[in-house]
């Protein structure tokens, strides 16, 4: 698919990014550009049905995706670039790794999975039945699956009220089919395949996957690195400030 909603700002080594599910660049990834963008020339496209991107004509497909980015970054003017995922744009990010190994300088994976497990699978098909009925239900089940118990509980109910109304006025159109690809998600034969560095990040509080998965994922990936956060899905709600720093010093270092 062509026509990805791009942003290119910054300057330094290209860092290409890949939001999540339900989400776009602005969702997952606004509270860390200005740091970003300081030590990096990022390239952020929204995914198809997120921010300024048309729907896909049919279900998503990770290697379509995969080289759908690694096109955005070349015409971009960038024939190699690190690449931090997010979520359901680590698959996405692990892909254009194994795919496109020449181009990938680096990884840095957040909140990543290799295929969700039972309890996940749960928190997901409810999310995508959630989809066609109430938007107040529906922002309410985002806002409690995406933040940990320990955010939650600092929120006064009207604060709580204002995120759950903000989250049901901005649920993409691209978000049936964004949780469509999760259930279908299955890397454990691929993160073996990855070549580059890679930190994986991990969220201690998430309540969305099950905390363990990302450490499984770094444990696929041959010679990466793992730390976790304490925060709930919502990394850069939670604890924008550390991630940035994560990933820019990992990235940076090379």
């Amino acid at each position: 698919m062509t026509g990805l909603s791009t942003a290119v700002k910054g300057t330094g080594p290209a860092l290409l990014l890949v939001h999540g599910a339900g989400g776009s660049i602005q969702a997952n990834y606004g509270p860390v550009l200005g740091t970003l963008l300081q030590n990096f020339t990022v390239i952020a496209p929204d995914l198809p049905g997120s921010g300024g991107s048309p729907t896909a004509p049919g279900p998503l497909d990770l290697d379509e995706l995969a080289d759908d980015l690694v096109a955005v970054a070349v015409k971009a003017g960038h024939e190699s670039f690190f690449v931090s995922g997010y979520s359901m744009g680590c698959a996405v990010a692990v892909t254009i790794a194994v795919r496109h190994p020449e181009r990938v300088r680096g990884l840095v994976l957040s909140a990543a999975f290799a295929k969700a497990d039972a309890a996940t699978k749960v928190k997901i098909d409810q999310w995508k039945s959630l989809l066609n009925g109430s938007r107040e239900v529906l922002s309410r089940f985002i806002l409690s699956a995406m933040c940990s118990k320990e955010y939650l509980a600092k929120l006064t109910p009207a604060q709580a009220e204002g995120f759950a109304e903000l989250i049901g006025a901005s649920v993409p159109a691209g978000t049936p089919a964004h949780v469509d690809l999760i259930l279908r998600i299955d890397l454990t034969d691929v993160l073996p395949q990855v070549s580059q560095p890679t930190l994986v990040i991990g969220a201690s509080g998430d309540q969305l996957m099950s905390p363990d998965l990302a450490k499984q994922v770094s444990d696929l990936i041959p010679g990466s690195k793992y730390t976790d956060l304490a925060c709930g899905h919502a990394i850069a709600l939670e604890s924008a400030v550390p991630w940035a720093r994560l990933i820019t010093d990992y990235l940076t270092s090379m």
